[in-house]
């Protein structure tokens, strides 16, 4: 470790270091997991619950497919492509027990988007809900997938609830436009057959192999395939595992909800892996962008856990019937994927009665970097301290550590930090130094205490007149205003200062004015971040997850 100062922070029950060889792949991990806790329930959806035991059972099936009827070898890609569904876990532990590597792929992406990530991955399979198909069969013949499993919203539900929610994503809400899949099998056909099959061969899959292509948002160019290794998964669900053990939590009886898809790095780590090494219930969330029905399904369990992003809490608390949710049990909220805003995060804190921890993570470092201590009393607008055997630096320019206070580049070294960037190594170079440095691209700042605080994204930063302007810092400043629902903050150009700070809302108040934003960041800001530009919008452009694509903004 090059900085231990951060460990006076710590718990001290949380170890500074990790090991993680216990298990030699993920899918020894789940298989071990998964046989500790086989009568607890594993995975809700739709109301449909699978235990350990049935996950076991049916990623067995679905690997023994993938082996003996596809033919698929040790190494080969296999995409997935489907919101939070039971198939997803199934699929995705089924192909990592058969040792193939899993592409993990935005069931909302365009055609080129979708052509792009098959073609750069050579996925040779993919498992694609229905709703998504026609965008699959418009771009297959410039691929080289030739294995398509697809399956329905509610292929997993059983009789007569599969037929009922096929039938409404199909005819009611109109989910399925038509698409020509010649080649197509049904995924209960697959795992069918493979109860049939022989019984899987043994593909020796170890730490070094690729667990994940795991594709960046493009949110800052072309979508690139972060290589994660099983023990870059490992090592990180270990590191994470460590941090919320300090809460003693009850093995086999918490319940997580997971309304940010699996597919997303954050979920699939946080959620799917380290909570199963507790034994815990993912309630996983289809759609959780309809938040009426979010909050029917929480109104209906006993949640423990729940992890999103800044713009998710702050849909649900703007939800009516959200404050009658019972958070008796709730003991952990953490925040990740972009800035927790004060505003939303004090707000958490007072509704349910539990602090909206922040973490930070990133896709190329499987992704969890630092998270704030589980017993934080409350918001501390920072995120949180490095996780176990994990260095973290503040760099200038040149590559220097800065000390406590100064703004630089934060740097990331440790055992969850990617392979590099699939067939990428120009990218990967600029990426990952020579002394094994991750840069992220990210402005922060460390405290004298070992807790960092991000500043912003080096490519948002806003230049007025020479001074740097943060558009994380003013947007906080604007979403504490209580007329404001959401508001995305960048630069434009400006003819005196060189770049202006424009901020585009979107009213919680319909009588919110310009002039009242004016007034409300004069008094919070010193007027070079004050914005010179308001406008007002319906909504603001984001990611599937929710995160504000400023790029977006920009372009229009």
């Amino acid at each position: 470790m090059t900085e231990k100062v951060w460990l006076k922070s710590y718990p001290e029950n949380l170890p500074p270091e990790i090991t993680y060889d216990t298990y030699p792949s993920l899918g020894a991990l789940f298989t071990e997991r998964a046989e500790t806790f086989r009568d607890r329930p594993a995975f809700t959806c739709m109301g449909k619950t699978l235990s350990y035991g049935e996950m076991l059972e049916y990623s067995d099936f679905f690997g023994r497919w993938l082996q003996h009827k596809a033919g698929l070898k040790k190494g080969d890609r296999v995409a997935i492509m489907m919101p939070n569904l039971l198939q997803f876990p199934i699929a995705m532990l089924g192909a990592l027990r058969a040792g193939m590597t899993v592409v993990n792929t935005n069931p909302l992406y365009t055609d080129r988007e979708l052509r792009h990530q098959l073609k750069d991955s050579g996925a040779t399979t993919i498992v694609i809900a229905d709703a998504f198909a026609h965008t699959l069969s418009d771009v297959i013949a410039e691929t080289d997938v030739r294995n398509v499993i697809i399956t329905g919203f509610g292929d997993m539900l059983g009789f007569p609830k599969k037929q009922l929610v096929n039938l409404v994503v199909r005819y009611v809400k109109k989910m399925v436009p038509q698409y020509r899949l010649a080649q197509a099998v049904n995924f209960n056909s697959v795992l069918s057959e493979g109860r049939t099959l022989a019984p899987m061969t043994d593909p020796a899959v170890g730490h070094d192999d690729l667990a994940f292509l795991q594709y960046t948002g493009g949110t800052t160019g072309p979508s690139k395939g972060a290589m994660l290794t099983h023990a870059n998964l490992l090592a990180n669900i270990a590191q994470a595992h460590a941090c919320i053990m300090v809460s003693e939590p009850e093995l086999g009886h918490e319940v997580v909800v997971t309304a940010l898809p699996l597919y997303h790095i954050f979920a699939l780590t946080a959620n799917c892996f380290t909570f199963m090494m507790i034994g815990a219930q993912n309630v996983m969330i289809v759609n959780p962008r309809d938040m009426p029905d979010f909050v029917k399904t929480l109104k209906s369990i006993r949640m423990t856990a729940i992890t999103g992003v800044n713009t998710l809490f702050n849909g649900l608390l703007n939800t009516p019937g959200f404050d009658e949710v019972d958070f008796s049990g709730l003991k952990l909220s953490l925040g990740g994927g972009m800035a927790v805003q004060r505003a939303v995060a004090e707000k958490w804190h007072k509704v349910t009665g539990v602090v909206l921890l922040e973490a930070y993570g990133l896709t190329e470092t499987s992704p969890a970097v630092c998270i704030n201590p589980i017993s934080l009393k409350e918001y501390n607008g920072t995120i949180g301290l490095p996780v176990p055997s994990t260095d973290v630096a503040v760099k200038s320019a040149s590559g220097e550590n800065l000390p406590a206070g100064e703004r630089g580049e934060l740097c990331v070294r440790g055992p969850q930090v990617m392979k590099g960037y699939w067939n990428r190594p120009e990218a990967t170079a600029e990426a990952i130094d020579k002394d094994g440095w991750l840069h992220t691209g990210d402005i922060a700042i460390m405290d004298e205490q070992g807790f960092f605080r991000i500043v912003d994204r080096l490519k948002d930063m806003v230049l007025v007149s020479g001074f740097n302007v943060y558009p994380n810092e003013v947007e906080d400043v604007i979403a504490m205003h209580p007329g404001v629902l959401e508001v995305g903050v960048i630069g434009v150009p400006d003819d005196k200062s060189g770049e202006a700070v424009k901020a585009v809302i979107v009213r919680k108040d319909p009588a919110l004015t310009e002039a009242d934003i004016h007034a409300h960041c004069k008094e919070n800001l010193t007027g070079y971040k004050c914005p010179r530009y308001v406008e007002f919008a319906d909504e603001l452009p984001k990611t599937n997850v929710g995160k504000i694509l400023r790029r977006e903004l920009r372009n229009q």
